[in-house]
């Protein structure tokens, strides 16, 4: 059960401790355990941030010794207090570093139990299927498999410091503006080979939770779809752990929820609690699936708490500590990403005495959206800060907004180079939280509801707002949030149309991205020499910013997704439909599938260095494939290349995406060395789901292996196996 293996108790322990708990909890007891009570009320009071300053807890069972849940959101870090805030996951998801994202996973362990948290939201591993996905920037990209191994690393790392990993958002989640309510449609191959492989992987390693989606499958909500919770997650996974919902509006109807194995309500008791007790007493849910939910609850308490503890104590100096803060840093240096670097102009020369920084984002702290994943950290070094930091009072550092064209264009000649600095922020994507217009989604007056089942309606009322706003402004006031999918995935006319008046005066010019998710660039990056994403990059992303630039640090950030030269090869994507179809294509493999070109391919990043790959060979083990390549650091630098390996097949009898990333690693490897890397693809990883009889089967024929540094066919060399 949940990979605890060194957990002192064994399952029939285990089992037997929980039906010993169970016969002594009361029916109303049982179902009291069973929904969250989020005091946002209190938060405000005591510390000035409604959401998660401190943990949402269940109410568990003081009598019997249960402990509550009691939930940190994520993943940028923990939501709680003044955390560690690292770069985005979008951004982590461009390291291809799972040990990086292992050790972030430690850190956020420690900082959720330093902070009396023991369950951890935060490993957000929805597929990336469209750029212009509004919560994009809290998952690691666009292929099932990357998305998969950085997410099990961190489910691995946080439950080592016996926290709770939760995953989310189980499933289908990949539209923002319309999630409460569009209904997403896929059939059984695709659903289990694209859209959900990556949630089994960190349920096969131990996962002890997921968190139920807002939208719809196939005409059920997910928190209420017993396809989903029960079928697929219990009954052809083995899950053991519990489910939660997603927050307020994750439930619609009780009856149904509990009854398709929707575990906990979260955050407060809006359709449990009262609706659930008068449920079982009039008959209509039986007392046996509530005893389901509440042993799974409990089992999943009694291993995490009846396993060794990692450290022998979790103290507040951890939160936010220099250690963690560093680490912050090394993964935004790890994460960046340079798509061009014409005539080698980065690095660039440290002998400067004059830097030009344009673009207002330079001087904003800008860590990702305002919603659930926001993280309130000690301090948030900006791009701006970063460079004066990094040079100190000898270097002059000049910052222009997009407004100042004119003068940036004087600056921009004398300059020793220009810097500028583009992108969003949480204005232009991220959590959005308004429901569409749709009977009783109303926020207020859901949580009011909540209020009223705590038996605390007179505090929630305190907290009204003022008549006459509107509905928005009233949902808002509550949250904070902005934010949504992204209506245009290009930069702002303003950000545009100053590259293209100062991007070619200054030979030493980059363009530093900023955003949680692809960018266009083809208005404008002929203009410029070098392009680096900077992502959304943590507390500490202004300080490693320049030491890439200034060729401390050799990039090796890999883009994450694909960008194609036009956006109409991407699939279709619609904030407004209620119902969207999706199937085994996006990304690269509808690139492939098309025949188009990506105008910077899936898995590409340059470096200051060059690899060269120069001879491919496969060995077939029982269970694996070694896919044996050799890379030769051919430059002058040091560095990290990221090895990746796609599997297609000849001539098969099934339709199939052309090639699919089926391994990956990253490899230091000094200037002028020649490794020999093994990449280790799993035969169960080339397995199609047949729909006939509903199995996995591995299709006899010949496969085609494929080895390189990026996506591009072109450049990627291959060899030929049967199995």
């Amino acid at each position: 059960m949940f990979n605890k293996v060194n957990c002192s108790m064994t399952d029939q322990q285990i089992k037997d401790r929980a039906e010993e708990l169970l016969a002594q909890l009361s029916l109303e007891e049982k179902v009291m355990m069973l929904h969250g009570e989020w005091d946002m009320i209190g938060n405000i009071l005591n510390h000035g941030n409604a959401y998660n300053p401190v943990p949402i807890c269940t109410l568990g069972n003081e009598r019997l010794g249960i402990t509550p849940i009691k939930f940190s959101d994520g993943p940028r870090g923990v939501v709680m207090g003044h955390s560690t805030c690292f770069p985005v996951s979008m951004a982590r998801g461009a390291s291809f570093d799972r040990e990086l994202e292992s050790r972030i996973g430690d850190v956020i362990g420690k900082e959720c139990r330093a902070q009396d948290a023991n369950y951890f939201a935060g490993v957000c591993i929805n597929l990336l299927r469209h750029p212009a996905w509004g919560r994009a920037q809290e998952t690691y990209g666009e292929d099932p498999y990357h998305v998969g191994e950085l997410g099990k690393a961190l489910t691995e790392s946080v439950q080592e410091h016996n926290v709770m990993a939760c995953l989310k958002h189980y499933a289908l989640n990949q539209i923002e503006n319309s999630r409460f309510r569009v209904d997403v449609q896929v059939d059984d191959r695709a659903l289990r080979e694209v859209y959900l492989p990556h949630f089994k992987k960190s349920v096969d390693a131990g996962a002890a939770s997921l968190m139920g989606a807002y939208n719809k499958f196939d005409g059920d909500h997910a928190c209420e779809s017993k396809k989903l919770q029960t079928e697929i997650l219990r009954d052809e996974w083995g899950f053991e752990g519990f489910t939660s919902s997603d927050f307020i509006f994750g439930i619609r109807n009780t009856k149904k929820a509990i009854e398709a194995g929707m575990d906990v309500e979260m955050p407060l008791p809006i359709e449990y609690h009262n609706k659930l007790l008068k449920a079982v007493q009039d008959g209509e849910v039986s007392i046996e699936t509530i005893d389901t939910a509440v042993s799974r609850v409990i089992k999943t308490l009694l291993v995490f708490e009846n396993s060794p503890e990692k450290l022998e104590e979790y103290t507040m100096d951890m939160v936010a500590s220099r250690e963690h803060t560093e680490l912050a840093r090394e993964a935004a240096e790890k994460s960046m990403v340079l798509i061009k670097n014409n005539n080698n102009v980065l690095p660039l020369s440290k002998e400067v005495y004059k830097v030009l920084v344009v673009g207002k984002l330079a001087a904003k702290a800008n860590t990702g959206d305002h919603g659930s994943s926001n993280i309130y950290a000690p301090y948030v070094v900006t791009q701006l800060e970063g460079f004066k930091n990094y040079f100190g009072d000898g270097v002059e550092i000049i910052h222009l907004d997009e407004e100042k064209v004119a003068e940036a264009k004087v600056q921009a000649k004398e300059a020793d180079c220009v810097i500028i600095i583009v992108g969003n922020d949480a204005q232009d994507e991220g959590e959005f939280v308004v429901p569409d217009e749709e009977g009783g989604m109303n926020m207020p007056n859901l949580v009011a509801k909540g209020y009223a089942n705590m038996g605390r309606l007179d505090e929630f009322a305190k907290l009204t707002p003022p008549e006459g706003s509107n509905e928005e402004e009233k949902q808002r006031s509550y949250t904070g949030a902005i934010g949504g999918d992204r209506p245009n995935l290009s930069l702002k006319d303003p950000e545009i149309e100053l590259i293209q008046e100062i991007g070619a005066i200054n030979p030493n010019t980059v363009v530093t991205l900023i955003g949680g998710s692809m960018i266009i660039t083809h208005e404008w990056d002929h203009i410029v020499p070098s392009i680096l994403y900077g992502w959304y990059s943590g507390m500490e992303g202004g300080n490693a910013l320049p030491r890439v630039l200034f060729g401390d640090v050799n990039p090796s950030g890999k883009l994450p997704f694909t960008i194609p030269e036009d956006i109409s090869h991407l699939p279709y994507f619609s904030s407004e439909d209620n119902e969207i179809t999706y199937d085994l294509y996006h990304g690269y493999s509808k690139l492939d599938k098309d025949g188009n070109n990506a105008c910077y391919p899936f898995g590409f990043g340059l470096s200051y260095t060059t690899f060269k790959y120069n001879k491919i060979d496969v060995l077939k083990g029982e269970d694996v494939v070694d896919v044996k390549v050799a890379v030769t650091n051919a430059g002058k630098v040091d560095g990290e290349e990221v090895v990746q390996v796609y599997v297609g097949m000849v001539d098969s009898k099934i339709e199939r995406q052309k090639k699919l990333l089926k391994g990956f690693d990253k490899i230091m490897i000094k200037a002028g060395e020649t490794k020999e890397v093994i990449v280790k693809v799993n035969i169960e990883e080339l397995k199609y789901f047949d729909t006939e009889d509903m199995s996995w089967k591995l299709e006899e024929g010949n496969y085609i292996f494929y080895a390189g540094g990026s996506s591009d066919e072109a450049s990627l060399l291959t060899v030929e196996l049967t199995l």
